[in-house]
């Protein structure tokens, strides 16, 4: 029941991470805290639609 989800950054809004996420159990959104290549530092990133 895995879906695909795109991680966006919050600040330069590029889509820079793929992640499996499991609808069943997981109902909000996921924010993660990961590296952005382009900001060049560690920012938050939402699930996009």
């Amino acid at each position: 029941m895995a879906d695909k989800v795109i991680l966006t950054c919050t600040e330069c809004l590029s889509r820079n991470y793929v992640t499996e996420k499991n609808k069943k159990t997981h109902l909000q959104r996921l924010e993660i805290k990961k590296y952005c290549p382009k900001c060049k530092k560690h920012t938050l990133h939402k699930e996009t639609k």
